[in-house]
C-alpha cells in the first residue's frame, strides 16, 4: 500500500469515528453514504445489498454470496452491481481499533450516464458477469471518495457536488480491473441487464410461485440460458435466490411483529410450515422460535452493556 493511500485512509478513519460515534450502521446527509462502525467482530447479517461500493478503512470484513466468499479490508475495495442476498461479517474489530466502512449506493441510470459521457466500452454480447467482485483499493478513487466524505462538513455544497463527485467514483470503479461487470448492468440488451431484470421481478415477487419459464420470458432468453447466466451474476440459482430472500423477510417479520412462525410461513409464501421450520434451520442455525429468541437476548445485551 503506498503512503498516499495510507494518509487518506486515516483522514478517513477520522472522518468517519467524527460522524458516527457509536457501533451501528449510519445514514449520513448524503442520501446514497451510509457510514459502518463495530467495536467487535460480528455473528452472520442477513441482508440484500444493494448496488454499490463498499470500502473498509479499518478492519475486515467477509461477505457469503451463495458458496462464493468475498474478504476485504483496507487494501481492497468491494462492487455490487445488483440486489444481492447475502451473509456479512465483522471478522476483524476492537474497541482499540473499531471496524469502520463506508458504503455508496448507486443506480443503473447513473451508470449509464457516466458510460455515456466517458469513453468506457461495453461489448454488449460479452457474457454476463458475477454481480459482486473485490478489487485492489487506487489512489484515484480514494481520493473521489474522501472528497465526498468532506462534503458532509459542507453541509450547503452537498446538493451541487455530490452528484458530481459520485459521477467521478462511478467513473472510476468503471476503469478498474473489474469495471465491465458494473457497465454491463447499465446497457441495454447485454445479458447482465437481462438478469437483471429477472432479479428485479423476483424482489417484487418473491412471496409467490412462478415456473422458470416465466422468467426466461421477462429476461427474453432460452431456460438454459436463464440459468447459466443468472447463476453467474448472482452465485446461485433463481429459486435459491428466491429462497434467501422469502426467509430474510420471514426473519425479519418475527422479530419486528407478536406472530407464529406458521403465520408467516404463509405470508412469505411456503405452503408448508414444516418445510419452512426447516430451511429457516438450516439458513439461521435455530429453529424460528429459538432463533429469534436468541436475536432478542443479544440486542438487550448490547443495549445494556
Amino acid at each position: 500500500m503506498s503512503e498516499q493511500i495510507y494518509k487518506q485512509q486515516v483522514e478517513l478513519v477520522k472522518l468517519i469515528e467524527r460522524h458516527t460515534g457509536r457501533d451501528g450502521s449510519h445514514a449520513t446527509a448524503i442520501p446514497s453514504l451510509f457510514f459502518s462502525r463495530y467495536s467487535n467482530v460480528t455473528g452472520p447479517n442477513y441482508g440484500v445489498h444493494k448496488p454499490s461500493l463498499c470500502i473498509v478503512v479499518q478492519g475486515m470484513k467477509e461477505v457469503l454470496l451463495g458458496q462464493e466468499r468475498f474478504r476485504y479490508g483496507p487494501a481492497d475495495y468491494l462492487v455490487a452491481s445488483v440486489n444481492l442476498p447475502i451473509t456479512g461479517q465483522v471478522t476483524e474489530a476492537s474497541s482499540e481499533v473499531p471496524y469502520l466502512a463506508l458504503k455508496l449506493e448507486f443506480t443503473p441510470s447513473q451508470i449509464l450516464e457516466v458510460l455515456r459521457d466517458s469513453q468506457i466500452g461495453v461489448d454488449q454480447k460479452e457474457n454476463a458477469k458475477r454481480g459482486m467482485y473485490v478489487s485492489q483499493i487506487e489512489l484515484s478513487l480514494l481520493d473521489a471518495v474522501s472528497r465526498l466524505v468532506h462534503l458532509l462538513d459542507n453541509p450547503k455544497d452537498i446538493p451541487v457536488l455530490a452528484p458530481l463527485v459520485t459521477k467521478e467514483i462511478i467513473y472510476r470503479v468503471l476503469q478498474g480491473q473489474h469495471g465491465v461487470a458494473l457497465g454491463q448492468i447499465a446497457i441495454k440488451g447485454s445479458s447482465a441487464y437481462q438478469i437483471s431484470d429477472v432479479i428485479e421481478y423476483i424482489m417484487k415477487n418473491y412471496d409467490r410461485s412462478f415456473k422458470i419459464e416465466e422468467l426466461a420470458e421477462i429476461a427474453n432468453m432460452s431456460v438454459s440460458s436463464l440459468h447459466r447466466h443468472f447463476k453467474e451474476v448472482t452465485a446461485m440459482s433463481p429459486i435459491r435466490f428466491q429462497k434467501q430472500l422469502r426467509l430474510q423477510e420471514a426473519r425479519r417479520i418475527l422479530l419486528s411483529e407478536s406472530t407464529d412462525a406458521a403465520d408467516v410461513a404463509f405470508r412469505v409464501g411456503y405452503e408448508s410450515p414444516s418445510q419452512f421450520s426447516r430451511e429457516y434451520s438450516r439458513m439461521f442455525g435455530l429453529p424460528p422460535k429459538e432463533d429469534i429468541k436468541r436475536l432478542r437476548e443479544n440486542y438487550d445485551q448490547t443495549i445494556n452493556a
